[in-house]
């Protein structure tokens, strides 16, 4: 188990519109739909705070089946390999060839290997993105001649391909997690949003979470977003400061009140935007009087000072990253995302205690996290929609040229990238995805049919052998070599059940997608 006395920054050292289904499939979910309908409760979605876009035939007002609502579902028993729980942890689909890789450098070597992300080699993908979306690289005065719409669609796109077809895994988990931590929707923003993908999120994903936080503030997607560009002296708007002390670092329990909010909104007046997306702090229009925030006594200032006066900000910026209400927010919260749904005491208290003695390093919680004791024994997580379709394009897809197709799919299964509209981001809990099941079906149907330049799944070697030796093949490729005894045989018998042709096998793919197996990780 870590410790404060051996957790340090150091990662090389030892550390104990969806498509209708044609009749083939149709005949295939009749077959194979009480085994896959395990995966989910039809009918439920729930969410604290209203959204624009929910998921697809959600009904908050049923009840929750007792096993979605324990949020806390034993692992299979075939799950025996500590290794393969890290890969499902680490990545964002496990598959045959991520499995190889793990083994061969063992539990410790693998994830300190994608902890170091800069290491890795991932210059294909980076290619791809370079020659797909040039404008990714573009300043804001370049992106704000661009059509919104395109620029949107692209930044969805490049997302899901990195997740798919990155070899730094770990490292776009980590993305996803503080895109939806630090959450501004596209709507309201456009192209400052491409801006704070880049400079923000990427660039810090596996940094430091006090540097994280000061780039979120200075961030012009950020200041817009929750309106602080246009607070003023005369009339200070509280939504940042409010959401920078709930959502970003104490929490709504971390012993802030409704003064410390209007205070610290009083601290920020003067941050705002010049020109196409860059942070300026304004003296003119500062709160120069004194403030005191979370007890801390900030004297009053003077125009005079002119743009010293951003230190207060900057300070109370510290003062909440060194908050011990902030180290226990964040370890929690990470461990919600990597590790489970309801993580003890000790275990906050643990990584709380990483967060300090490292001042925020993220590769050292998640490392603390995603050790061999805690992995193993973890339950089972349900895969939100972007992670689904995610799994299942690095599972059945042999390539990947284009995403545009695959990014309106996900539209449809519920999680557009980027669009939701307040601050909290996309749920993180089963009860809230458990309505989408139809739309995952289809997905399947959809996705398992895919044979163009866009995106191929090629079936030759699935069709090379036997029917078992294709079962085979789709339990390394789908389920990282350990498919239980039922979904095995159900998905053989369908197999067996009609000619072994590419059109039953692909069939076959869809039902694997659609099984209770692929929905969890």
């Amino acid at each position: 188990m870590p410790t404060e006395a051996s957790e340090r920054t150091d990662l090389d050292s030892p550390l104990p519109t969806p498509p209708q289904l044609p009749d083939r499939s149709r005949r295939a979910f009749v077959f194979f739909g009480a085994l896959a309908a395990t995966a989910l409760a039809p009918g439920v979605a729930r969410a604290q705070r209203p959204v624009r876009r929910r998921p697809p035939s959600a009904d908050p007002t049923e009840e929750l089946p007792a096993y979605i609502a324990r949020e806390n579902l034993a692992a299979p028993a075939e799950w025996t390999s500590s290794i393969g729980r890290l890969v499902r942890r680490a990545t964002l689909g496990i598959t045959r060839d991520e499995v190889a890789l793990a083994n061969s450098k063992g539990y410790q070597g693998y994830l300190l290997s994608q902890l170091n992300y800069e290491r890795i080699d991932d210059s294909a993908t980076d290619a791809f993105i370079t020659t797909k979306y040039p404008y990714y690289a573009y300043t804001g005065d370049q992106l704000f001649t661009m059509d919104a719409g395109t620029l949107q669609r692209g930044l969805q796109e490049a997302t899901i391909y990195r997740a798919a077809l990155s070899k730094r895994q770990l490292y776009e988990r980590m993305v996803e997690f503080w895109s939806d931590h630090f959450n501004i929707d596209y709507d309201k923003v456009q192209y400052l949003k491409m801006l704070d993908d880049r400079d923000v999120i990427r660039k810090n994903a596996l940094g430091k979470f006090p540097a994280l936080l000061k780039a979120s503030a200075h961030s012009a997607a950020m200041l817009a977003y929750l309106d602080q560009s246009t607070s003023r002296n005369t009339a200070p708007n509280q939504n940042y400061a409010r959401e920078v002390m709930e959502l970003h670092t104490l929490g709504v329990d971390g012993g802030y009140t409704q003064q410390d909010v209007a205070e610290l909104s009083r601290v920020l007046t003067g941050w705002t935007i010049q020109g196409r997306g860059n942070f300026t702090f304004n003296p003119a229009i500062h709160d120069w009087g004194a403030k005191t925030v979370l007890g801390v006594t900030i004297p009053a200032g003077s125009p005079a000072l002119g743009q010293d006066g951003v230190k207060e900000g900057e300070m109370m910026l510290d003062v909440l990253a060194k908050h011990p209400s902030t180290a226990r927010f964040i370890a929690t919260k990470m461990l919600r995302w990597l590790l489970t749904p309801t993580p003890s005491d000790a275990q906050v208290t643990t990584i709380a205690s990483v967060y300090r003695v490292t001042g925020g390093d993220i590769k050292s919680m998640v490392r603390a996290i995603l050790n061999d004791e805690w992995v193993p024994a973890s339950p089972l997580k349900l895969k939100r929609p972007f992670h689904f379709l995610v799994s299942g394009l690095r599972s059945a897809a042999t390539t990947v040229g284009s995403t545009t197709a695959i990014n309106a799919q996900l539209n449809v299964l519920g999680q557009p990238l980027f669009t939701w509209d307040t601050p909290d981001g996309f749920p993180d809990k089963a009860e809230y995805w458990a309505g989408n099941i139809l739309p995952r079906w289809n997905f399947g149907v959809y996705l398992s049919n895919l044979n163009s330049a866009d995106v191929t799944v090629n079936t030759s070697a699935y069709l090379a052998s036997t029917p078992d030796n294709a079962i085979d093949l789709i339990d390394q490729n789908f389920f990282g070599g350990e498919l239980d005894a039922t979904t095995r045989v159900a998905l053989l018998t369908y197999l067996k059940g009609g000619t072994f042709n590419d059109t039953r096998l692909r069939e076959t793919l869809s039902l694997a997608l659609s099984a209770n197996a692929f929905q969890w990780y």
